[in-house]
Order: structure tokens, then C-alpha cells, then sequence
């Protein structure tokens, strides 16, 4: 394992898209086309604007404080869909077939993305590393990288998916962790060591209604979570000594929509005790995602940065009540061992929020301040 004792705050990844930069994607690329540019892009025009707001994003990270810096994703039109497109063997769909939706406050609901496996699946070069030597050589912090968990490609499958082309699972196992570990080395070779799995199918877990899809096909809900924290461990396994893995849990903030509710305890202590991750961002912004309990099960050497400060709402969190409930997780972990981080990332696609740049600025220094005034 990496120390990752150090790291007391950090952000999950994705900020806002500058509108200018959304209107030069939309007109070079049609980003407004549902079925088509899911993909990484390689186009040099965009490429060249996608620099410019790179270096303007790194710039607000560093003012704000952190120590720990990402592009903001802003070369790729979502969170997953970009990483999971570039492997061999995989297409998107937004159907709505998938027997999964999203809900927000007011109770409207959307369909989750599918995912066809149409071949097998096999890396075929990084789509990350390259825009991850651009952010390291436009900062003097630490840049990190975020990448989709390895389940999300099993649980957002279609019913095509085992007969189609896998009809022995096994072997589509050992393609996806060839195909991580494969991404992870060319990281790596890239001078990447603060690598963030982004992982949403463990929390979802969680959910009794996602227990219950997962028995309707035929899995027991327990074992996959063990099936998931092998497949994650498999895939990490290779990485540099000194590389932090870092892992992001949450349900899900798709335009303030999400995907499920449940505290963390079914899935706990394979999280956090099989799991070989160094560093967890959690989120912990509304009573969807359980109490902290369930921190008694991380172990010592582990770090846990709660995600106290929402990405839903924009309203300005209180340094005192944030400090309180930090309080009140340290009952159940030790208090070296926690940190503070937002909920989830601030757009997680192309198309924004209703947040605006000043609402995140606001946020990304609280989360700074009030590290400094903890941890000092």
C-alpha cells in the first residue's frame, strides 16, 4: 500500500465546463447527439481549447488551496462513458431498456445508460494517459486521474450480454483486468501516481432495490460484492508501489439525479478490508447515504474523506456544522485517519448543473479551509 496519510482533503474530479467550452465541443463535435460522440475525441482544434481551460481550471484548484488537482475532466463528455468506449468490445446505450432509474428530490425519474458488450473486451491504448501528461506538466500539485470502477460494465449490462459473446464469465473476468491492469501500467509509465476509481456499483449495493434487480438476474447480491471487490483488487494489483489508489463511492449525482440510497454497512467490510484501495472518498452529504457507523470496519494505514459538501445543492455549507459531524465520525474512526471532500463531482458531464462557477469556487475553498483549520 501507498501512504495516503498525508491527504486530509480532496475534490472527486469533475468541475464545471466553462460555457465556451461546452459551445466549442457542441460545434466541433455535436455533443447534443445522443447516440454518437460518447467517445474521446482527437480532434487538434478542440484539443488546443481543451488546453486553455485546462491550465484556467488548474489555476482556480491551486487558489483554492488543494493540494491535489484533476483537469476537471474537461476532455470528456462524462465521468465513464469515454474510458469504458475505448476499450475494444463495448457500446453505450441510452434506450432506457435498462431496468435502472434515476430520481431526484422532486421525484421525476430518468433511465440509466446500458452497456452492450458487442466483442471482447481488450484495451486498445489509454484515452486518460495523454491528457494526464498535459495536467502534470501545468502544476506544480499532485495531478491525479480518475477512471471508472471495473463493475460498472457488468452491472450496467444489457441482456445480451454472457450469450452474445461471453458465454463463460470467467473469461470475460480475465479480459477486463488485463484490460485495467494494461491502463494502469501505461498510467504509470505516464509518471501517474494518484489514480481515483470513481466506483458507484458497490454504493448501489447498498439499495434494497438494487439487491432486488440483482436477484431478478439471477445473482446473489452478497456474493457480487465480493465478486466486485476481487474484480477491483485484480485489477489494481500490478500498479507501482508508490502509486495511490484512491476510491470514490457514492450513488450517483447525474444532474442531481441518483441512482440509489443505503448506508454503506452491506458492502463495508469488503470495501474497506478486502479492497486494496489506500484513500476513500465517501459521500456523506444527505441521510440517503446512512450514518458513519459503518467507518469502524477501516482499518489502520487507510484514509476516509467524507463527502460532507454536496454537489446537489448549492447553498454554502457551515464550517461549525461541518466540523461537527467530523466530530462525530471520529467516534468511529480515528480522527488522523479522516478528511473532508465534496459529495460527488461538480458536473459529471458535459452539460453542466445548476451550480455556477462561484457556488463551486465557494465550495472548493471551504473544503480547503476547513482542512487547514483541522489537520492544520
Amino acid at each position: 500500500m501507498a501512504d495516503a496519510s498525508h491527504i486530509h482533503v480532496d475534490h472527486v474530479g469533475s468541475l464545471l465546463r466553462p460555457i465556451a467550452l461546452r459551445d466549442a465541443r457542441q460545434r466541433i463535435l455535436g455533443v447534443h447527439d445522443a447516440d454518437h460522440n460518447l467517445g474521446a475525441h482527437d480532434d487538434a482544434e478542440l484539443r488546443a481549447i481543451e488546453d486553455g481551460f485546462v491550465r484556467e481550471v488548474v489555476r482556480l484548484q491551486e487558489a483554492c488551496g488543494l493540494g491535489i488537482v484533476t483537469d476537471g475532466e474537461f476532455r470528456r463528455r462524462s465521468w465513464w462513458s469515454d474510458f469504458i468506449l475505448g476499450l475494444s468490445g463495448t457500446q453505450v446505450s441510452y434506450s432506457g431498456k435498462l431496468p435502472i432509474t434515476f430520481i431526484n428530490a422532486a421525484g421525476d425519474t430518468r433511465p440509466a445508460p446500458g452497456i452492450t458488450i458487442t466483442g471482447p473486451v481488450a484495451w486498445r491504448g489509454s484515452v486518460v494517459a495523454g491528457p494526464f501528461a498535459f495536467l502534470k506538466s501545468v502544476t506544480t500539485r499532485v495531478p491525479k486521474v480518475t477512471i471508472p470502477g471495473p463493475p460498472i460494465i457488468h452491472y450496467l449490462r444489457d441482456e445480451s450480454f454472457v450469450p452474445a459473446v461471453y458465454p463463460d464469465l470467467d473469461r470475460f473476468w480475465d479480459d477486463l483486468i488485463t484490460a485495467y491492469r494494461r491502463e494502469i501500467r501505461a498510467l504509470a509509465d505516464a509518471g501517474c501516481r494518484h489514480v481515483q476509481i470513481d466506483e458507484c456499483m458497490l454504493a448501489w449495493l447498498c439499495d434494497p432495490r438494487h439487491q432486488a434487480l440483482v436477484r431478478s438476474r439471477g445473482d446473489d447480491p452478497v456474493r457480487l460484492v465480493d465478486t466486485y471487490a476481487w474484480l477491483i483488487n485484480q485489477a489494481i494489483a500490478e500498479r507501482p508501489k508508490d502509486m495511490i489508489v484512491a476510491m470514490h463511492m457514492c450513488r450517483g449525482n447525474l444532474n442531481a439525479y441518483w441512482g440509489g440510497e443505503g448506508g454503506y454497512e452491506p458492502v463495508a467490510e469488503a470495501v474497506f478490508n478486502t479492497i486494496g484501495a489506500d484513500l476513500y472518498l465517501l459521500e456523506y452529504d444527505t441521510p440517503r447515504a446512512g450514518d458513519f457507523t459503518p467507518l469502524r470496519h477501516v482499518p489502520r494505514g487507510k484514509q476516509v474523506l467524507l463527502g460532507l459538501v454536496s454537489t446537489k445543492e448549492t447553498a454554502l455549507e457551515s464550517r461549525d456544522a461541518l466540523r461537527r459531524r467530523l466530530d462525530e465520525a471520529g467516534k468511529f474512526l480515528d480522527h488522523r485517519q479522516l478528511g473532508v471532500c465534496p459529495q460527488c463531482g461538480f458536473s459529471t458531464n458535459m452539460f453542466g448543473t445548476h451550480f455556477t462557477a462561484d457556488d463551486q469556487r465557494r465550495k472548493l475553498e471551504l473544503i480547503a479551509d476547513v482542512a487547514r483549520q483541522v489537520w492544520g
